[in-house]
């Protein structure tokens, strides 16, 4: 019998994983070393590493490990894994792509409510004992456009067609969707033009960093409302708090940001129409169970020799 695999956790929370690897039946393939998010490898750890489930490694630590052949990340955006200087070629990488279908598309969802309910302001008013009637706004005929129809973009789509909205949206194969009308990356100037409630699902790669800049937020309508649940460095900061207070757009509902925490000193906490979320878009109270459901399916596969699930492709940066 070949000697195990050797596999480090590193992570805060290993436990899921070692009981998805048990139930899988994988666990006597493998010799599991766990290690707190913000713990250094042992020299011993870096020397025998074949295969690693973590957040991120500092730069200088992966050519030290000269075993490892597979790293799956915690989260679906690699771009801290990608911008690392020494990143050994030959390091398969994948992703954490898919995982957040759970809760993201109902925290997106919630954000197009809040947008159009009354709720908030209702409450507000029940701390005064004020009897305010509210009228509220519907989805049902309002545009939603997507920028990037992937999987959450996909059930995002799905349940806003059952709200009777429209829906519009690129992708970069422009396969038809059902309930979507698909567009391919070049005609995105006409989802700017057309959506009522703009929602950013775009990776973070060299192609979307500062894509929603003042030219296109101009192309967007006067009352629209701008989302993004995508990655941070896809707006231009100054660009979307001109045209916010410059009341070119409505607003926006914003869940990720170039620095998080977002300062206190950030424009955006301030700028009336921009609502600030803390990252809430793919938090999951069982989120590492489904995480690891992912992690077992891909052991599987890297123990065997076959190929593995969100192999993260390096030239197009996701």
């Amino acid at each position: 019998m070949p000697d195990p695999t050797r596999l480090l956790l590193w992570t805060d929370t290993p436990g899921p994983y070692q009981e998805a690897i048990t139930a899988a039946g994988l666990a006597p393939r493998l010799r599991i070393d766990t290690l707190a998010r913000t713990a250094t490898p042992s020299g011993e750890q870096l020397a025998e590493t074949e295969a690693m489930l973590g957040w991120g490694v500092p730069p200088g630590l992966l050519p030290r490990m000269p075993k490892l052949r597979w790293a799956q990340s915690l989260t679906a955006g690699v771009e801290g894994w990608l911008a690392l200087p020494d990143l050994p070629p030959d390091l398969i990488l994948t992703c954490a792509r898919g995982t957040h279908g759970e809760s993201m598309p109902e925290n997106i969802l919630g954000a197009l409510f809040h947008l159009t309910k009354p709720y908030a302001a209702i409450a507000e008013s029940q701390k005064e004992s004020r009897w305010v009637r509210r009228v509220s706004q519907p989805l049902n005929g309002r545009t939603l456009g997507i920028l990037g129809l992937g999987a959450i973009g996909q059930e995002v789509a799905r349940l806003a067609h059952a709200l009777r909205m429209t829906v519009i949206g690129t992708r970069r194969n422009p396969a038809p969707l059902p309930g979507v009308e698909v567009l391919p990356p070049e005609r995105t100037d006409e989802v700017l033009g057309r959506a009522d409630f703009l929602l950013l699902l775009l990776p973070a790669t060299p192609a979307t960093e500062n894509f929603m800049n003042a030219e296109r937020l101009a192309r967007m309508k006067p009352g629209a409302w701008l989302l993004n649940f995508g990655r941070g460095n896809a707006i231009v900061d100054a660009d979307l708090i001109e045209a916010v207070a410059a009341r070119r757009i409505a607003g926006a509902v914003l869940d990720v940001f170039r620095e998080e925490p977002l300062p206190s000193s950030h424009p955006f906490w301030t700028t009336p129409g921009i609502m600030v979320l803390p990252h809430i878009g793919g938090l999951h109270p069982e989120r590492d169970r489904v995480v690891a459901r992912l992690l077992v399916e891909n052991l599987g596969r890297f123990l065997d020799g076959r190929p593995l699930l969100q192999v993260v492709d390096r030239a197009i940066g996701y």
